[in-house]
């Protein structure tokens, strides 16, 4: 059984085999993680999306980690929040897996998530938290890869929604 922890603070730094990216369908950067993940890999993380064909919500694409300290990006596209009934939980729940699955296939021992669609598209915070630490919980229960998830909280308040979620 893999382990999970949480790191407050830039995902851009974390040294881990992946790091997840926030990203819009078009995998072209943004803004919040997705575009400090951009700016951090330098312009051939760009130019190596621009051949992607983009993604749609609830999938996810790998990419080379250029200048990072991760060796890869996965790229995941959570839904935006209209409200709970477009089926936002069963969407986010399909990124974490769609990455989870990528990091399986590379046969990555460490990946490291951001709180996928709660900024902005304003997912809220403890319903992402609920359904990222669940599905990740399940799926490292039985998945030999990966074997470390590491959430990377940028603000004081996510970090403690997740911490209070891993505490139960």
């Amino acid at each position: 059984m893999g382990t999970i922890r949480l790191v407050q603070g830039d995902i851009t730094k974390v040294k881990a085999d992946a790091i997840v990216n926030a990203a819009n369908t078009s995998l072209l950067g943004g803004g919040g993680v997705d575009g400090a993940i951009h700016k951090a890999a330098g312009p051939e993380l760009l130019e190596y999306c621009k051949k992607c064909g983009g993604a749609r919500p609830g999938e996810a694409k790998i990419s080379p980690g250029f200048r990072l300290p991760a060796k890869y990006v996965i790229h995941a596209v959570g839904p935006v929040w209209y409200g709970g009934n477009r089926r936002e939980d069963e969407i986010l729940k399909n990124a974490y897996l769609s990455s989870l699955k990528l990091a399986r296939a590379k046969q990555l021992k460490s990946i490291a998530f951001p709180s996928i669609s709660t900024g902005a598209y304003h997912f809220p915070k403890e319903r992402a938290a609920r359904i990222a630490i669940e599905t990740i919980k399940s799926f490292i229960n039985n998945n030999t890869y990966p074997d470390e998830i590491i959430f990377v909280l940028f603000d004081d308040e996510s970090y403690q929604i997740y911490r209070s979620f891993l505490e139960k």
